[in-house]
């Protein structure tokens, strides 16, 4: 039974809701999928989410954190009802140390907010998700979100020294460190990272910063073909300068970037956006490192952005293509799929065998640099949804048999979940049942995702 109004007031006041309308708001997210749930509440402090652990607990009532509702997975949808704990109202920065490199903040920070903020003292953190003027860090922890500068900084769990967090017993556990180093037990930081609210409910994160560089340069490679950029794309991760950020479009991405930035894109068959940072005097050999190894059969143009300006356009509109698939299809499928670099191109290639076979278009582009694609089934009316969804396990086969796995940042949720069998062995998944258990033994944190029934 859920958790009683009249509990629900004792921990939160009236910072608090039942209404059917009102929880309509916060029972999706951004893969359209919906459910009711029957209560949302708006925590400020720490020992309240403890307290209401321990309620939801007692009466058997599912819990399930949020931050806005960015994620594509479903991972927030409150599918078997409960309470919805929206992190809205917890987003303090506690502190920035600039001596130790570190800050601490509350779950319902904006990632934006908090760059703003750390671009002030002259650091930034390196998860930088597309959705960044308006996702939380919680959100983003819980998913393990990356973005495009994780080609050389890394995700959150890279980037992470320690939480704050509430299992399902209720415990208070504080784990991780407050310095770069440590070797004390298990990593149950790293561990908490990308499950999604099924383990604990993070309250607070301890993040590590790094130094905003002091120079940047980008280059925009545009090619014949999408074979030629993906080996290009192995060609510049096998040579020693990492790029801050790798990003591949398809021909069919692109044309909807020059709708949005005309002149800035060209009309090519793939391009790559290839950054580079680190001291003004070491760039321009970054830059001509990089430029060789982009170099190859099948390059139309390598220009680099005359300004930041005109390096912003290319970004812009990178950032624009994401919704502007929307316009095309409004129940677009987008996964986030991951191969090793130097599969890229039968990835690719494979992908354009299933669009032809099932006669739906697919739209590629992403972080290439990881190996990070965003492969967007776009079916415009009910015959071409069923085709999509006939072609996504082809998808999700291909990866796997290219040695790679089914999510780089957008994580599992509802909409891989049926498909983690064919990612993990059966040993693994067993023990990640076990490790639940341990966590949430009554099952009340965000049930129903991520680990298949």
């Amino acid at each position: 039974m859920p958790v009683s109004a009249s509990t629900l007031r004792d921990i939160f006041g009236a910072a608090f809701t039942t209404d059917p309308a009102e929880c309509l708001a916060y029972g999706y997210d951004n893969s359209r999928r919906q459910a009711q749930p029957d209560a949302v509440v708006f925590p400020t402090t720490h020992e309240q989410v403890v307290a209401l652990v321990h309620a939801c607990r007692t009466a058997h009532t599912p819990l399930i954190a949020r931050g806005r509702g960015t994620n594509t997975t479903g991972a927030t949808v409150p599918v078997d009802g409960g309470v919805v704990v929206s992190f809205e109202r917890m987003n303090r920065i506690v502190k920035i140390d600039a001596d130790n490199r570190l800050a601490v903040v509350e779950p319902g920070v904006l990632n934006g907010d908090l760059q703003t903020a750390l671009a002030a003292q002259g650091f930034f953190w390196p998860p930088d998700p597309t959705s960044s003027p308006y996702c939380t860090i919680g959100g983003n922890l819980a998913c393990n979100a990356a973005g495009p500068r994780a080609v050389k900084y890394g995700s959150c769990r890279e980037n992470t020294l320690g939480l704050r967090a509430v299992v399902g017993t209720g415990d208070d556990l504080r784990c991780g460190v407050n310095t770069t180093k440590g070797a004390v037990g298990y990593d149950l930081t790293r561990l908490l990272i990308g499950a999604e609210g099924t383990l604990a409910v993070i309250t607070q994160a301890t993040l590590k910063l790094t130094p905003k560089p002091a120079a940047k340069a980008t280059l925009r490679a545009s090619y014949a073909d999408v074979a030629a950029a993906t080996a290009a794309v192995a060609r510049i991760m096998a040579q020693p300068v990492v790029p801050c950020a790798l990003e591949f479009m398809d021909d069919a991405a692109l044309r909807l970037a020059r709708a949005h930035a005309a002149d800035a894109i060209p009309a090519t068959g793939a391009l790559l956006i290839v950054e580079a940072d680190g001291d003004a005097e070491d760039l321009p050999r970054a830059i001509a490192a990089l430029s060789v190894a982009a170099s190859g059969a099948g390059l139309i143009e390598l220009r680099s952005a005359s300004d930041a300006h005109e390096a912003e356009t290319l970004w812009a509109a990178r950032r624009a293509l994401s919704p502007a698939l929307r316009t095309i299809s409004p129940d677009k499928i987008n996964e986030d799929v991951v191969v090793p670099v130097s599969r890229l191109p039968e990835l690719i290639a494979r992908l354009r065998e299933i669009a032809a076979r099932h006669s739906i278009p697919i739209v590629n582009f992403g972080h290439a640099g990881n190996g990070n694609i965003h492969v967007n089934l776009l079916p415009r009316d009910a015959t071409e949804h069923a085709r999509a969804q006939a072609a996504l396990p082809e998808v999700f086969a291909a990866v796997i048999a290219l040695g790679g796995t089914l999510s780089g940042e957008h994580g599992i949720g509802l909409a891989k979940r049926d498909f983690l069998d064919q990612a993990l062995d059966p040993a693994a998944l067993a023990f990640m049942r076990r490790i639940k258990a341990q966590f949430d033994p009554d099952g009340i944190l965000n049930p129903g995702k991520l680990l298949p029934p």
